[in-house]
């Protein structure tokens, strides 16, 4: 089952992605895709209904990101072992764990905006785990449990923001639009192996990355038990798992960053693509 919000920003209503590809209306079954709807029995109700008896949403809306605004949006570094080699940094012991600004929430297909002054603003394809379930030290064998499904996040990152300012990652990975998510949540008995997913970006048609989640260094269920045992999860939680490689910040034989009037393109196999255009704020 594919979830989705449309309509625009800020005025989002719930919506389902049909076998047709038809965007059908959930709003007269749910309030949004949120809260107790991405709860085991929640996405149960909404898998028995008959979906060819919802409204059909005319023309092509713009999509919102495919949860309500989270409580908490996680995003986990240098997870990818051929990126933490393209980087030259050692494999982490642990995960590293950052917050990325709600601010930086937005729709799938929205503009990306550069921060003013921006030389150094990078793209990452990431795979977004959706929490379904509220919880706190998650054992690693349930962790599933606490999964409502996933979804394409694109972890746009400021790198002298990140990492020739001064302290955390936060304030170049937070900027507005950073954090463009989805188009849809699919749920997890549609994705019997997440650590077995084609992933990409191309830039103006270029492809940049391609990868796949099984070079993951900790996977999806470590994450969302690691996760639990810092911070508590909620519902419509995300953790953005991390990218492999072909940032920019690895091209040989010099970096490449994005540029006004460029786009972005990207996804991963069975979770729906992306597209972004950069604009100057």
């Amino acid at each position: 089952m594919k979830l989705l919000r449309y309509g625009p920003a800020g005025a989002e209503k719930p919506g389902m992605l049909d076998p047709d590809g038809v965007i059908r209306d959930l709003s007269g079954i749910v309030p949004d895709i949120a809260g107790d709807v991405l709860s085991d029995p929640g996405l149960a109700r909404l898998r028995a209904l008959d979906w060819k008896s919802l409204p059909k949403v005319a023309g092509s809306p713009r999509l919102g990101p495919c949860v309500a605004r989270p409580l908490n949006f996680f995003c986990i570094g240098l997870n990818y072992s051929d990126h933490a080699a393209e980087t030259g940094a050692p494999i982490p012991k642990e995960p590293i764990i950052f917050l990325k600004s709600l601010g930086a929430y937005s729709g799938p297909n929205d503009d990306v905006r550069l921060p003013r002054g921006s030389q150094k603003t990078d793209w990452e394809v990431e795979l977004g785990i959706v929490i379904g379930r509220d919880g706190s030290y998650v054992p690693e064998h349930q962790a599933f449990d606490y999964v409502a499904g996933y979804c394409v996040c694109n972890d746009v990152s400021e790198r002298e923001y990140q990492i020739e300012r001064g302290g955390t990652w936060d304030k170049g990975k937070g900027c507005d639009t950073f954090g463009p998510t989805g188009p849809w949540l699919v749920t997890r008995d549609e994705v019997p192996d997440p650590q077995a997913l084609d992933m990409w970006l191309d830039v103006d048609a270029t492809r940049m990355q391609h990868g796949n989640t099984r070079t993951m260094i900790f996977g999806v269920a470590k994450l969302v038990s690691y996760v639990s045992h810092f911070m508590s999860l909620h519902q419509g939680d995300i953790i953005s798992t991390g990218t492999p490689p072909g940032v920019g910040l690895g091209k040989k034989p010099a970096p490449i960053f994005l540029k006004s009037g460029q786009t972005m393109r990207l996804g991963i196999a069975g979770l729906g693509e992306q597209q972004q255009h950069i604009v100057a704020t």
